[in-house]
């Protein structure tokens, strides 16, 4: 198993070791020391714990704890020599990196175990000097091991919180980004809705009357397939003209004030009546709802869509019989506006246009967003459609 290459040093650290042997040489040469009468009186053995202390900076970022050991022993031999200042201020910057790069834990026990050397230190000069000196000492050394590690502390705290707020503002960037992206993407949903209903129905309605007149050979069918084609038409452009100027508008409004509504169904009913006559279908409204409590708008426009493309569908698929429209109430007090719309299974005779799926799916969307209920499939040799819609105000969903 190869072993792992030692870390490299980082290059402020480099700079720093070289700064702080320097500055040890200069002091050497000039023959500046911090004591006399010392047990090892060669002036040339301060610069051994010199050496020793500017290898242990090369380690202060890339192995903290590592250089705080090798710069305490450095420190130790220091005191038994004349003594260098610039060794124990590389000391003090170990013993501040050792607390601002070191582990969570090292960064609570350093503080600590400084604190209480500096106190033992003072202590035992005190009952050894018994002199004012004694607290002197002291002081030093808690400017060289304690204060140095109350600042790794300092600094570190302040990173960390740093780093927090850094975080938090990257998640709520993230957070506002997905619900930007949420809104964009219901958004377009919606549009899809709205211009599926607002085409689907018009083009339907064209695509079976202008196969009817070219397939008939009929001058009174041709003129009455082209009249139909030129209402859906015109009808066609009118609502997607409104959908237009309500997205240059800048959708200040979910729904614009003249969106289809209920009120609106006879003439929806009517329409299809006269356009699916020709196919044997028959369109009936029963409407038991009336009375009640006044809808919500999104309600009426959501029941509008739903009977319209119900509506469209029979044009398309149902077979010769009638198609018939129920609204009514339903729930304790009224509470829940039902639609149904019923026609004949089968493939209808004559001409057709081809569907894709997306108006049930538009539908289930719509009953979903109000938070109703919505089934559609066979029932009874019937197709039907029924959805179940909240009536109030507070139980319509956005």
């Amino acid at each position: 198993m190869p072993t792992p290459a030692p870390p490299r040093p980082h290059r402020d650290d480099v700079l720093i070791a070289v700064f702080g042997l320097l500055g040890g040489l200069v002091l050497w040469l000039l023959d500046l020391y911090m004591r006399t009468g010392v047990v090892l009186g060669d002036t040339r053995l301060p610069l051994v714990p010199l050496v020793v202390m500017s290898a242990a900076e090369l380690l202060r970022r890339a192995s903290p704890r590592t250089a705080l050991a090798i710069g305490s022993v450095a420190l130790v031999a220091d005191q038994c020599t004349h003594g260098n200042l610039a060794t124990v201020a590389m000391y003090t910057d170990v013993m501040y990196a050792a607390v601002l790069y070191g582990t969570p834990a090292a960064a609570r026990r350093i503080p600590v175990i400084t604190f209480l050397i500096s106190l033992l230190v003072t202590i035992g000069s005190l009952a050894w000097m018994r002199s004012p000196e004694a607290l002197l000492i002291g002081i030093v050394t808690a400017l060289v091991v304690f204060v140095p590690a109350l600042t790794g502390v300092s600094v570190r705290n302040h990173r960390d919180a740093a780093e927090t707020a850094r975080l938090r503002a990257d998640q709520t960037a993230l957070l506002a980004e997905m619900d930007r992206t949420q809104a964009v993407t219901a958004e377009r949903a919606r549009m899809a809705r709205e211009l599926h209903d607002l085409v689907a129905n018009h083009l339907s309605a064209i695509a079976i009357h202008s196969t009817a007149a070219l397939s008939l050979d009929d001058p009174e069918t041709s003129r009455k397939a082209l009249g139909v084609i030129r209402e859906n038409s015109v009808e066609g452009l009118a609502e997607m003209r409104r959908l237009i100027g309500l997205l240059r508008a800048g959708g200040a409004e979910a729904e614009p004030s003249s969106s289809p509504s209920l009120a609106s169904l006879d003439a929806l009913v009517e329409q299809h009546r006269a356009a699916a006559a020709d196919g044997g279908l028959t369109c009936v409204l029963e409407d038991t709802g009336e009375g009640g409590a006044p809808l919500p708008a999104p309600v009426e426009l959501a029941a509008y869509r739903i009977v319209q493309e119900s509506l469209t569908n029979a044009l398309k698929h149902a077979a010769p019989g009638p198609v018939r429209v129920r609204l009514g109430r339903a729930g304790r007090a009224g509470r829940r506006l039902t639609v149904e719309v019923s026609s004949v299974l089968g493939d209808r005779a004559g001409p057709g246009a081809p569907g894709s799926g997306a108006g049930l799916v538009g539908m289930r969307e719509r009953v979903a967003l109000l938070g109703g209920e919505f089934e559609a499939g066979p029932v009874d040799g019937m197709w039907r459609v029924r959805a179940e819609l909240p009536a109030e105000e507070g139980e319509a969903g956005p």
